[in-house]
């Protein structure tokens, strides 16, 4: 590829062949596709890097959230994190994600409107939901009713109408939430809870989840607008684990429904969405205060693993963390003041000051406030990622609409690096040598 600027170039060269080669830089990257031409000779198929992980690899060019991990900076459309999270709410970021910009008031009133006049199920969703389990995970429900809207949309498909991508859009962030209560309460065998449009997003959520035999559910405000931040803070994340999951999925011209399912199903992974539940598992191992020294010092030892620390974007303080360590305060003085919180203070304030997690640039992530707020708003462990999924929502969708409109974007396909066995023939059972696994007891499973 011709380069028009040498100093806005790599220069490569190959110490196989002598070759020297000129490769365009541009927003900090090279194009790997330059790497094809690299050739030790003219069979060879090309120069690929390899990046398990992608740990160094850009897979697009996005104008929706931007984070800088040394600094510990996040912004949705170019607005810090902590602005957002002080003065605006869910279904106002919500807008930003997907349309850009901040809305006025007309347009958040139609916007929200026609949420909220999105939040019903077709009747034969909750038969669909029935067929699960009595025990089944509220995630493994989730994942599961959000794929099968895809039969109940069909107009979904039609992905290169944008009248259709908008009704979408409205359809999925008012249905989620529903889906969510329904699937909690179906673990518990209580009767699902229709949405009530008279109240706030995040308060008919808590309606749907919690409201038993009072006429009107009424939400505490405090714990309100505690979920409706931590909304905020989880409506996107750049390319995480799911994000990238819905992407590449959406590459392949499936409906947004089939694509958020895959979000969905990445966010149920204990390395993603479950994260938060590991720290209160950590906590309780931990047990109290006085025994928290010692569980520094067999992290320090490499016998445990402090979760809820590091993250593989941020070498500082996620922004995130700041603002949930707050809002922990005032949930617990709502709810009383959860035992898990000082072991939780205590474990932040040795690690902090300790030149092992400093050097390591290990720092408190998003994960390890959260889980003690929704513990203690009456959230069991299996719906912590349930709750990350309907704040993630919003960014899902963005990212797929933009993906969708991207001329660049080609279906998803890595290359592999092929380490296998060269060609073989054929042999026929009776002149196979006897394989080891013969030679091992193999129990057979009976369900």
């Amino acid at each position: 590829m011709a380069v028009t600027d040498p100093r806005n170039s790599l220069t490569v060269t190959d110490n196989r062949t002598g070759k020297t080669y000129e490769l365009p830089v541009e927003n900090g990257t090279i194009n790997t596709m330059d790497l094809r031409q690299i050739q030790v000779s003219a069979e060879d198929f090309g120069l690929l890097g390899y990046d398990p992980g992608f740990l160094n690899t850009a897979s697009c060019k996005s104008r929706i959230t931007y984070i800088d991990g040394d600094k510990g900076i996040l912004r949705y459309r170019g607005y810090p994190i902590e602005q957002l999270a002080e003065h605006s709410h869910f279904l106002e970021t919500s807008y930003l994600l997907i349309k850009g910009e901040l809305p006025d008031k007309e347009r958040l009133a139609v916007w929200t409107y026609n949420i909220r006049h999105h939040t019903m199920t077709h009747a034969n969703l909750v038969k669909f939901m029935d067929g699960f389990r009595y025990d089944a995970h509220p995630m493994g429900i989730l994942v599961g009713t959000v794929g099968a809207l895809s039969t109940f949309y069909r107009d979904a498909k039609d992905i290169g109408n944008e009248e259709s991508r908008k009704l979408q859009v409205r359809r999925l962030i008012g249905k989620i939430p529903t889906l969510a209560a329904m699937s909690f309460r179906h673990s518990l065998g209580f009767p699902y809870v229709l949405p009530d449009n008279e109240l706030s997003y995040t308060g008919n959520f808590l309606s749907m989840m919690f409201k038993m035999t009072e006429i009107h559910y009424k939400p505490n405000p405090v714990l309100e607008r505690a979920l409706d931040v931590l909304f905020i803070l989880h409506a996107d994340h750049e390319q995480n684990c799911s994000t990238n999951a819905v992407r590449a999925v959406a590459s392949s011209g499936v409906d947004p429904y089939t694509a958020i399912a895959a979000g969905c199903a990445a966010l149920y992974g204990p390395l993603h969405g479950g994260a938060n539940e590991a720290v209160i598992h950590m906590l309780l191992k931990i047990g109290s205060v006085d025994k928290v020294p010692e569980f520094i010092a067999s992290v320090k030892s490499g016998e445990g693993r402090l979760m809820g620390f590091g993250h593989r974007v941020y070498k500082n303080y996620d922004p995130r963390a700041k603002i949930i360590k707050e809002i922990a305060f005032q949930v617990f003085e709502e709810t009383g003041r959860s035992p898990l919180l000082d072991i939780a203070l205590e474990l932040e304030r040795i690690a902090l000051e300790d030149e092992y997690f400093i050097n390591r640039k290990l720092y408190p992530n998003v994960d390890f406030y959260s889980g003690l707020i929704y513990q203690a708003m009456g959230f069991p462990m299996d719906m912590f990622p349930v709750l990350f999924a309907i704040g993630r929502i919003p960014g899902w969708l963005s990212q797929w609409i933009e993906q969708v409109k991207d001329p660049e974007q080609k279906i998803a396909r890595p290359r592999q690096i092929y380490l296998g066995e060269e060609t073989r023939d054929f042999v026929p059972m009776e002149m196979r040598p006897k394989n080891r696994l013969d030679e091992q007891k193999i129990g057979i499973c009976r369900l």
